[in-house]
């Protein structure tokens, strides 16, 4: 999982172990969380999977079998956020609420990045205000469980942020891979 990570040796055992400690995490809030919480967290570690084998062996899932796999997987967990977000509007849980929708919209600019490279060129300043702005929201976030004494929430908030940090190095890493082919 490490083809697009920078050539620092450590960066590969890094990407590894955010990955087992959100797997933890997963299994956690599927056995002792909720169900909105388990399903958010399974979801989610799905995606990032996909994103990480995306961004570091795409010439692989481009022949048309993975293709369709790896679509049908992304729309499964798309579908399992989504009922996760719902879920948490249900119970009034308002801060997983706008950290899913945030966190919703920080995937669609990663779509964007990975699949339309040229369109955002063309308006970086705009996707990166964006991007700014998003990330922060998720790090208030963190502050906010951290300041409820929510110490698990806020643990595992500032784990995501940490991973898609990765995932965002990993996809400008491909681009200028890519630029200078």
């Amino acid at each position: 999982m490490t083809a697009a990570g920078p050539a620092s040796p450590w960066y590969g055992g890094f990407r590894i172990a955010v990955f087992a400690l959100l797997a933890c995490n997963t299994a956690y809030y599927l056995y002792a969380g909720t169900l909105s919480k388990g399903l958010d967290a399974a979801a989610w570690l799905v995606l990032l999977a996909l994103f990480a084998l995306e961004t570091g062996f795409a010439r692989h899932l481009r022949a048309p079998r993975a293709a369709v796999t790896v679509s049908a997987v992304r729309l499964v967990a798309a579908a399992g956020v989504c009922a996760a977000g719902i879920g948490y509007v249900i119970e009034r849980n308002g801060l997983d609420a706008i950290n899913t929708s945030l966190w919703i919209t920080v995937v669609v600019l990663l779509e964007l990045e990975v699949r339309r490279p040229q369109r955002i060129a063309r308006h970086r300043r705009w996707f990166t205000a964006a991007a700014v702005t998003l990330y922060a929201g998720l790090a208030l976030l963190v502050l906010a469980w951290a300041w409820r004494g929510e110490w698990l929430d806020a643990y595992d908030a500032l784990l995501w942020l940490i991973a898609f940090a990765t995932i965002e190095m990993d996809v400008l890493k491909m681009k200028r891979r890519e630029a200078a082919a």
